[in-house]
């Protein structure tokens, strides 16, 4: 995939020295990115060495590209995208909406690995991957999480103690990002890197969706992914930020704001196209989520 040529002249080249929050030689950087404009913004950076980069857009749909523009990854402020190339150098491509503001967090490989593994045993070790087949992973921001990165680029201290309080922050954002439930046991790298997993993952999700008005069993789910119960619960909330069917009544509900935007269907028939038999279900769970009725937001979006 490096050996692909990409014309990116027209983006702007930043230097990361002017972008930079917060650095430790040889463990972390924290950048801030930002477009102040109105228009969108084109800005290019080059990474020497290799890193395990997490990115979060904090306003607006962002695009992040890695040498070439279609091969890009693209997130609103309720996803981050994990990133590993396992190359001497990548050119950052961020396409910034107006306004847009992305925070990005790189992390040396080999330090990665000392706060995760004990002895050199590791769950998941990145020296591992070989040139040319990055890692690409995608997941839904928690709300801890959330608060996280609003502090760091929020909270302004006075000399040492900015760098001291932002160091701190970077540790509880690495120990949130890669959290995973107290259920299991591992004290290894907390990160669910295997291709195989993710994609059942991945599946499982799709399946949920196209059957939300009438979903299977979480046991029946796990067979239909070919993945054990325990790790079907563990992955897809690591992974998605929530229990499957927490995940799916939120996804359902906010499916169905759009079709009342859409003005097509009645609230009835929208509580059955997504699995409510009694109209007044759905209008209770629409509410417990929204804070308001379906009329009412049907009424809001008319005026």
């Amino acid at each position: 995939m490096h050996s692909i040529v990409s014309d990116n002249s027209h983006f702007k080249n930043i230097d990361k020295s002017t972008i930079e929050v917060f650095s430790e030689k040889d463990k972390f950087s924290l950048l801030f990115v930002q477009n102040e404009t109105d228009e969108i913004a084109l800005k290019q950076y080059k990474l020497e060495n290799d890193y395990i980069q997490l990115y979060f857009s904090l306003h607006k749909k962002t695009k992040i590209a890695f040498n070439m523009e279609h091969c890009a990854i693209n997130l609103s402020p309720e996803d981050s995208g994990l990133i590993y190339f396992k190359a001497a150098s990548t050119d950052i491509l961020c396409t910034l909406p107006p306004q847009g503001k992305l925070l990005v967090l790189l992390v040396s490989v080999p330090y990665f690995h000392s706060l995760f593994a004990h002895e050199g045993d590791y769950f998941f070790n990145f020296d591992t991957v070989k040139g040319g087949r990055p890692i690409i992973e995608e997941k839904v921001i928690s709300p801890s999480l959330k608060i996280v990165l609003h502090q760091i680029i929020a909270k302004k201290l006075h000399g040492s103690l900015q760098d001291l309080y932002i160091k701190g922050k970077i540790y509880e954002l690495l120990s949130l990002y890669f959290n995973i439930s107290e259920e299991t046991d591992s004290e290894h790298c907390p990160f669910m890197a295997n291709e195989e997993t993710i994609a059942q993952i991945k599946k499982a999700k799709d399946i949920i969706i196209e059957n939300m008005a009438h979903p299977p069993s979480l046991e029946e789910l796990s067979k239909m992914v070919g993945l054990n119960l325990k790790k079907l619960k563990m992955g897809f909330k690591e992974f998605y930020g929530a229990p499957v069917f927490t995940f799916l009544l939120n996804y359902k509900l906010d499916y169905s704001k759009k079709l009342l935007e859409e003005n097509q269907l009645n609230v009835t028939e929208i509580g059955l196209q997504i699995g409510y038999s009694t109209s007044s279900h759905f209008i209770a769970a629409f509410k417990k989520k929204f804070g308001i009725t379906p009329k009412q937001f049907t009424k809001q979006e008319i005026n």
